[in-house]
């Protein structure tokens, strides 16, 4: 799969719904700039390892760019290109003053101590920091970044430019980082859940919800669901998973995964694997791993009812299409994170205003920008007869378009 290619065939799939000529769609898919890395780390045991890095700046037509920092084997250079131009269109359906970036590392967290990953930290950011900065580029957490490597990078951007918290997001509440962001992007998954099931005349109370990924976002998700009532009855991750028809104790589940790093082998449940999940009958499937979940080969075994893309690149356009032709309404990655990206703008306005807001008013005016986002797509959605993605791609599209035009910007 290539999730370069997928991900500018939904974007150049809008356009097209647009009508925007071909050299309008060239600009807007074409990035300002790539930065590559080779990063110098020494080992505990010594040796000397060389990572590569990245850095992808898509668009800034509405403001700073704003893009995660991911660590994993298969960062390369067209998945940076690919989640950069993701987060403009995100950034842009939501409606928040941001362009996109995407930045990462290729390694294996899991194999690396935390003093290494300190140390491959602070040398990435030596190596970015003249592009990135409050009001140019804005740095998040993404797959296998954690509060603590946020501090890293405040802390060695901080050494070259000064004491610096709004240059990244997702940092620890005692240093600077905003209440309520840990459970933000999960609350937003959930937040958009309730309101599709409103519009679609589903009851999510007793409502049954299969969960692929239980990181920071799959057990928020999960969390806020049972609190709604509804039925968590399977999760899996990397390393297999575990079901059970009356609902599974998500609490118990996630004391269960600090302790061993899974959620298999879970006793409040029956073993479940990847494979079996993705057959599960239940009303929704919220997938909150990695990319390339719903594709031609998995898509027809879908027994769902909702699909929710809780993590980027979920859907291929091909697996989309079955999926839609199977009568399956799918909430796209778009809307699915805006709870993640709202939270994120509102830890950066605190740190511009050198303020601080208490937990409830963060997911309070979260819920509000949510409720907001949704009824725009669904409104969009309806009008236009398409899909939410559709939708939600255009309406990104027509932004960063007109910001375009309206500042002069040439590639466009």
């Amino acid at each position: 799969m290539d999730d370069f290619l997928d991900i500018n065939a939904f974007a150049v799939k809008a356009m097209n719904l647009l009508g925007l000529k071909p050299k309008v769609q060239k600009g807007l898919v074409t990035p300002l700039r790539e930065l590559r890395m080779e990063l110098p780390v020494e080992l505990d045991n010594g040796d000397l390892e060389i990572f590569t890095g990245y850095r992808v700046q898509h668009n800034n037509a509405r403001g700073p760019m704003k893009g995660g920092l991911r660590y994993h084997p298969l960062v390369d250079s067209r998945l940076m290109h690919a989640l950069a131009s993701m987060m403009t269109w995100e950034m842009a359906v939501v409606d928040l003053p941001f362009g996109g970036s995407m930045g990462g590392v290729a390694c294996d967290p899991k194999a690396l101590s935390d003093k290494e990953l300190e140390r491959l930290t602070r040398t990435y950011v030596s190596r970015v920091h003249e592009l990135i900065g409050p009001l140019k580029d804005v740095t998040a957490p993404d797959v296998n970044t954690s509060p603590k490597v946020m501090a890293w990078v405040l802390d060695e951007y901080s050494r070259m430019k000064g004491y610096t918290p709004p240059v990244v997001t997702g940092k620890p509440v005692a240093l600077q980082g905003s209440r309520g962001r840990a459970e933000a992007g999960g609350y937003g998954v959930f937040a958009v859940i309730r309101e599709a099931f409103r519009a679609w005349d589903m009851d999510l109370e007793g409502g049954t919800f299969a969960i692929q990924g239980f990181g920071n976002i799959g057990y928020h998700a999960a969390r806020f669901l049972n609190d709604a009532k509804a039925r968590v009855i399977a999760v899996t991750d990397e390393q297999g998973g575990v079901y059970s028809g009356r609902g599974l104790d998500t609490e118990k589940l996630r004391k269960y995964t600090l302790r061993k790093g899974t959620v298999a082998g879970f006793s409040g449940g029956d073993p479940l694997s990847n494979e079996e999940i993705l057959c599960l009958k239940c009303d929704a499937f919220v997938a909150a791993a990695l990319g390339n979940v719903f594709k031609p080969e998995t898509a027809p075994e879908m027994n769902t009812a909702v699909v929710v893309e809780a993590a980027p690149g979920a859907s291929t356009p091909e697996g989309e299409d079955i999926l839609v032709k199977q009568g399956v309404r799918v909430i796209p990655h778009l809307l699915a994170s805006a709870g993640g990206a709202v939270a994120d703008y509102f830890e950066w306005v605190q740190n511009l205003q050198q303020i601080s807001w208490g937990r409830d008013k963060v997911l309070k005016r979260l819920e509000e920008k949510v409720q907001s986002v949704w009824l725009e797509v669904q409104g969009e959605a309806e009008e236009k007869k398409v899909t939410l993605r559709e939708a939600a791609l255009m309406l990104a599209i027509r932004r960063v378009l007109e910001a375009s035009e309206l500042r002069g910007i040439q590639s466009v």
